[in-house]
């Protein structure tokens, strides 16, 4: 049996057991067609392009994890169809290329790519793997990214994936502990290419990363969920701006996506409701993992009618009336409570558990858990915060969203 016969025959298999079970095998290649087949099997749910692709061959598992997924690929090729003009988009040079996920789809829109990675093995395979994807206009060059930004020619946009971890394998989060450091190389950044694309750690503080690289430089921030997980933080950086810098959060849930424009920099003042218990808004919002990331929620208040926040610092929103496209959760509200022992009482009636979100809130999900005597779960959504009166209170509710 072939190593590509024995990837088909077991291709849904668990690896972990496949592992000790084909152990021996004569005529195996055991960790290359263990690669192959986990590499198959998160294709199908991170690059079903790729995984539609016979012969196309996958790295060890950590590269397959760290990779860009598809829908966060192809965001960064429409980034760039945005940018100008396709018969203007003459060459892209990816400076860390890695897997090659992001560069396959951005590659599309340019005449001449070049894919820029130092490990061998990974340009070896990312060759093969651009025929096989048709990618014609596509230069692999094995050597280190650095070394090539200084020798190259000008190319109409750079792209980069800092690696985020340091010496000692611990994840780094600031840039100038990435590799290589782009605060660093700006100035022959900005002299080689148009526009630099620079892909971040979305733990990274978002308004830190400006004031590093320099406000004047950055034209655009990109922050990118999936299925409400923060996944990405993209700067666009150019030596001229032509337009005003702006902010866009970002949140691909299945086919849908939700996109919210900011001004890059804005004041933190949305519009607060006055709420007290005697109050009764009957929906609550609770922003999408982008835009929570990015803080811009008085852009929420400017652009959905009606939708007032909590308190300045609670991070939810409440409306009279549905909202029906809040980029984020939507809940009908049962129930408004204190934590008067006679009103949770009363509230909870019939309720055994909940799902339990605290925010700006006194006491952590677990404590209030044990307080309210709820299992984790079902259907009840409790959202406990802090009013604009500084009152604790909770919101009973179902979701919507």
């Amino acid at each position: 049996m072939s190593n590509e016969e024995f990837i088909q025959a077991h291709a849904n298999d668990d690896v972990r057991q496949l592992a000790l079970k084909a152990h021996g095998i004569e005529g195996i290649d055991l960790p290359f067609v263990l690669d192959q087949i986990a590499g198959r099997q998160t294709a199908k749910r991170k690059l079903p392009s790729w995984a539609a692709v016979s012969g196309v061959i996958y790295p060890p598992h950590l590269s397959m994890e760290q990779c860009s997924s598809e829908r966060t690929a192809q965001y960064k090729a429409e980034i760039i169809s945005l940018l100008t003009p396709h018969s203007s988009l003459h060459t892209l040079t990816d400076l860390t290329g890695g897997f090659g996920v992001d560069f396959s789809f951005m590659s599309r829109s340019f005449k001449h790519a070049v894919y820029v990675e130092r490990q061998e093995k990974l340009c070896d395979i990312a060759k093969e793997n651009f025929r096989l994807l048709g990618l014609d206009n596509a230069e692999v060059v094995c050597g280190d990214g650095e070394e090539y930004l200084w020798q190259m020619d000008k190319a109409d946009v750079i792209y980069l994936d800092p690696a985020r971890r340091d010496s000692n394998g611990a994840k780094t989060f600031a840039i100038s502990d990435c590799t290589p450091d782009v605060v660093t190389l700006l100035p022959l950044l900005l002299q080689k290419a148009t526009v630099v694309i620079v892909k971040l750690s979305p733990m990274l503080d978002w308004r830190k990363a400006i004031a590093d690289i320099g406000e004047e430089y950055v034209r655009e921030v990109h922050i990118v969920s999936v299925d409400n997980e923060c996944k990405e933080l993209l700067l666009l950086i150019t030596s001229q701006q032509t337009t005003p810098p702006a902010l866009f959060c970002v949140n691909f849930t299945g086919d849908k996506v939700s996109t919210l424009k900011s001004p890059l920099i804005t004041p933190q003042c949305p519009r607060v409701a006055n709420v007290s218990l005697s109050s009764s808004p009957l929906y609550l919002y609770e922003p999408n993992a982008s835009i929570m990331k990015a803080g811009c929620f008085d852009v929420l208040s400017d652009k959905y009618e009606g939708v007032v926040k909590i308190a300045q610092n609670s991070h939810l929103f409440i409306s009279e009336a549905l909202v029906e496209d809040f980029p984020g959760r939507t809940f009908s509200i049962d129930a408004t409570t204190s934590l008067n022992k006679k009103e949770l009482r009363r509230a909870l009636s019939g309720i055994n558990s909940a799902n339990i979100t605290t925010r700006n809130f006194p006491l952590p999900v677990s404590d209030l858990r044990k307080r309210l005597k709820l299992k984790d779960g079902g259907d009840t959504y409790i959202f406990a915060t802090t009013d604009n009166n500084d009152a604790h209170i909770l919101y009973i509710c179902a979701k919507l969203s």
